[in-house]
């Protein structure tokens, strides 16, 4: 699949019979077929990143940057498949979650002497983004955000509910209990539901499950030893599952309809990530979308101390690349140049930036909605690594929803993931 796009030193070496080096590049996200090279009026992470990639290929000299066709749902299915046929994109996303499973094999190639010529100065990265690209003391990957879990306000639903403050801030729950009554006020007032998330399809209800956890100071699982089975996973399941027993949340709709009903104004909270932020303010700007007073908030606290989910997206090459062909492994680097250059374009979407110089721009300060979250990053926690991590959040994803869609009782979901768990770390 080749853009249409073709930057002019591209044109020259086509006429000349030259051909650019090529670099696949793969990529979730979803699909823009219309991003072009504006990096910044493109509006959802689908286009923003195709537009990024997009003047990449039109913009580096004697490269041509082809995306593969992937699937978010099975990506890393896809991705896995294309090292074991010997055939993996040169440039590849991921996330920080995964780096154990893939670094582990030795399948991400050791960029550490590399940056610095490619013209990528690791000194500007945050130090947590640092240590999210770094594995055995080696980089092994470029970052491009942190992200995590939001609450997303519809703030005329909680007008109604007299749950905004004088300032005009939204009133977020500090308790279950309060949670609780926050959502019978929505309902009572607007005939709405209170909150809405995917809890039906991807691992949203995980994520959400998993903060309430980490609010309690505990976790899944602590090195090899499994820990789902315990008194604050069950209190972190009941927070969740009382608003589905009192209908005002409905555990049925997966990420699609959550967000739908969140646009259609038919919740006053929706449980996503940072991802969205631009998506949904352009949306409320649309006066035929019946959300238009929005507000992004930092996940609220009902427990101990305060937490979130959150992971990281960065990119890497494969370390057969590097070894075997080193025309593309420098051209992949220049791509990854590009796509660190422009990490001002990327936290337009809601993520936050990795770069400290763009962190402490004013034209970072100015997005939208930033000032509204800015307490997410202290805030931000996930599981310990593990390259088991994806397999775990399966088997949570699946007990979970055992638990709110077919009636299975929490003692036995989180007995048989527990089991389930052990098992995986065992292996």
């Amino acid at each position: 699949m080749k853009h249409a796009i073709l930057g002019a030193t591209a044109l020259a070496l086509l006429a000349t019979g030259a051909a650019a080096q090529e670099v696949t590049l793969g990529r979730f996200f979803g699909d823009c077929e219309n991003a072009g090279t504006d990096t910044k009026t493109t509006v959802g992470e689908p286009c923003i990143i195709q537009s990024i990639i997009n003047a990449a290929d039109a913009q580096l000299e004697g490269i041509s940057v082809n995306t593969l066709p992937t699937d978010w749902g099975n990506y890393y299915d896809q991705i896995k498949a294309a090292y074991a046929g010997g055939t993996p994109p040169d440039v590849h996303v991921m996330h920080r979650h995964r780096v154990p499973e893939f670094a582990g094999i030795g399948a991400l190639a050791d960029l550490t002497d590399d940056l610095a010529a490619a013209g990528i100065d690791p000194s500007d990265w945050e130090a947590a983004a640092l240590e999210a690209v770094t594995y055995n003391d080696r980089i092994i990957g470029v970052p491009m955000d942190f992200h995590a879990n939001l609450w997303h306000i519809n703030m005329d639903l909680m007008d109604a509910a007299g749950l905004v403050d004088e300032a005009g801030a939204p009133v977020l729950p500090t308790s279950p209990e309060e949670l609780l009554e926050h959502a019978a006020a929505v309902k009572a007032a607007t005939g709405q539901n209170y909150l809405a998330a995917d809890f039906a399809q991807f691992p949203l209800g995980v994520r959400l499950v998993l903060a309430l956890v980490w609010q309690q100071g505990a976790n899944v699982f602590d090195g090899d030893t499994a820990t789902v089975d315990t008194a604050e996973a069950r209190n972190a399941i009941l927070a969740v599952t009382q608003l589905f027993d009192a209908e005002l949340a409905d555990p049925q709709l997966n990420y699609a309809d959550s967000q739908q009903a969140f646009l259609n104004g038919e919740a006053a909270i929706l449980v996503n990530g940072t991802w969205v932020v631009d998506f949904y303010a352009s949306e409320a700007a649309n006066t035929e979308t019946a959300l238009s007073n929005y507000y992004a908030a930092d996940f609220p606290t009902l427990f101990g101390d305060g937490a979130t989910w959150a992971d990281s997206h960065m990119w890497a090459i494969p370390a057969p690349l590097k070894a075997n062909d080193p025309e593309t492994y420098d051209a992949a680097l220049q791509v990854l140049a590009f796509i660190n250059d422009h990490n001002i374009d990327w936290a337009r979407t809601g993520h936050m930036a990795v770069r400290s110089s763009v962190l402490e721009s004013a034209e970072y300060a100015a997005l939208p909605h930033r000032d509204e979250y800015t307490g997410t990053a202290d805030i931000a926690r996930d599981t310990p690594p593990s390259a088991r991590y994806g397999a775990i959040q399966d088997v949570l994803n699946r007990e979970l929803q055992a638990i709110w869609l077919t009636g299975k009782s929490p003692d036995d979901a989180l007995a048989d993931a527990q089991l389930d768990v052990q098992d995986l770390l065992d292996r």
